[in-house]
């Protein structure tokens, strides 16, 4: 968890008193627990996936000004550069009124700090304001589930609005159940995988053949956390490049992050018969734990996850995790001050059949769908603005110990193939930075004859 150096206190700045809820408790503060504002959503009968929040998207090159804005109207605003590493976890700001990431140009603004400022996302924006666009906040979750699993929840809520993301909150522990009692398909992957030495997805990305290794390249996953004592990452996770923004250890209780990191960063040579699933297997992985040991989330974390990245400067970003909701501004600003500074996002579609989900439907960030191992768009993979395709079904990559390795399925397993290649390629040539390592994936992607709609430029390849 970061460590809290000091808040910043714009001149100016005064304590302000915080309105409440109808039940009496605030569950929109900036610094409200995640699993408080879900429950707090239930409670309302809220079926809009907004936690109550807000963020703020400043105009290119005005958080300063944007910063000073929020102090001159009287909110207590914690600045993500006074933590170290800028490494913001919301949940540890104390009473502040809002929480500005610099690096992004973006705050998240409580929800009962906005209302006594009259602060909505429909409120008049004067020209020469700093701020570019107010939108409420969401939820987010992780993007590692079977599509036709979330479509069932889909039905289900419209018929009984409450239940939905009490839904969701179960969603993750019933996928992993279903997706051990798979049975056999799984047994006939793993067996081809052991034989070919490396995972069906490696071989059709052509990894195995690359003479790269991710070596010198800082590769960012923003997901549920990591197995921090797994055997086949000694001495690869630093105290300095593992954070949590959810108000939980970054050890993964989950196991969505250790499968994504182990695909994107994970071995060349696993022990025994295991067979090679990692791409990119010398670069530095920075953890950050972005969504809580459920697979929840909200997007005020996320984007606290995006500003520590940008400050570390980590060339490649992959986000295995998706909301909802149309395009975000604030997602949109820094996938673009990403691009600004030699560094790409890279996001999972999502998996219901629709179109693609946030951040990954942002202009600015690279969508990434899912392929099935005969190279065919998976059902469940969300299409529309899609950029390039990876592998997504029926994935083997490491999960947490016990058990150490497993399958997973969902276009969470294709971003970080396409993350673990973009790292191959940065390692290739220093020119290969930002947009010029986005044209390049798309350029040397292997076509596939399916709509752009379904798999971009095709299937993603290894130098």
């Amino acid at each position: 968890m970061a460590t809290k150096k000091g808040r910043r206190r714009p001149a100016g700045s005064k304590s302000t008193s915080r309105a409440s809820s109808a039940g009496g408790a605030d569950a929109t503060r900036t610094s409200s627990p995640i699993d408080e504002m879900l429950l707090a959503a239930l409670e309302r009968g809220d079926d809009s996936f907004e936690t109550g929040r807000f963020l703020v998207t400043f105009k290119e090159g005005a958080a300063e000004e944007g910063l000073q804005s929020l102090g001159a109207q009287g909110m207590r605003v914690a600045d993500a550069r006074d933590f170290e590493g800028q490494a913001a976890d919301l949940e540890a700001v104390g009473d502040a009124d809002a929480v500005v990431f610099p690096e992004i140009g973006v705050a998240v603004v409580g929800g009962a700090s906005a209302q006594e400022r009259s602060m909505s996302a429909s409120a008049e924006i004067a020209a020469d304001s700093p701020v570019e666009s107010i939108d409420p906040e969401h939820f987010v979750f992780v993007a590692g589930t079977p599509g036709e699993y979330l479509r069932s929840f889909a039905q289900e809520a419209e018929a009984n609005p409450n239940e939905y993301l009490r839904g969701f909150l179960r969603a993750a522990e019933t996928i992993i159940k279903d997706l051990r009692e798979a049975g056999q398909p799984q047994l006939q992957v793993e067996e081809e995988a052991v034989a070919l030495g490396a995972t069906w997805g490696l071989n059709a990305c052509r990894v195995p053949q690359s003479t790269r290794s991710g070596a010198g390249i800082k590769v960012a996953v923003l997901d549920t956390g990591m197995d921090l004592g797994h055997p086949d990452f000694t001495g690869r996770l630093p105290v300095g490049q593992t954070r949590s923004f959810v108000g939980q250890p970054v050890q993964d209780l989950h196991s969505h992050g250790t499968h994504c990191i182990g695909t994107a960063c994970g071995p060349r040579a696993p022990a025994g018969s295991t067979p090679r699933y990692g791409i990119g297997f010398r670069s530095s992985i920075f953890v950050g734990k972005v969504l809580t040991n459920s697979g929840s989330s909200v997007d005020g974390s996320v984007l606290g996850g995006m500003n520590w990245a940008l400050a570390n400067r980590c060339e490649v970003i992959s986000m295995s995790l998706s909301g909802r909701q149309s395009p975000v501004p604030a997602y949109t600003a820094a996938g673009q001050r990403a691009l600004n500074n030699g560094l790409l996002m890279i996001a999972a579609a999502g998996n219901e059949a629709l179109p693609a989900g946030a951040p990954a439907n942002s202009p600015t960030i690279m969508s990434v769908a899912s392929l099935d191992s005969n190279l065919r768009p998976s059902s469940f993979s969300n299409f529309g603005k899609i950029e390039i395709a990876g592998p997504g079904r029926d994935v083997f990559s490491s999960v947490p110990r016990p058990t150490r390795y497993g399958f997973k399925s969902g276009t969470s397993m294709a971003c970080p193939h396409v993350a673990g290649c973009a790292a191959l390629w940065a390692e290739a040539s220093p020119i290969l930075r930002g947009i010029a390592l986005w044209n390049r994936l798309r350029a040397t992607a292997r076509p596939l004859p399916f709509p752009a709609s379904r798999v971009g430029a095709g299937l993603v390849q290894a130098p």
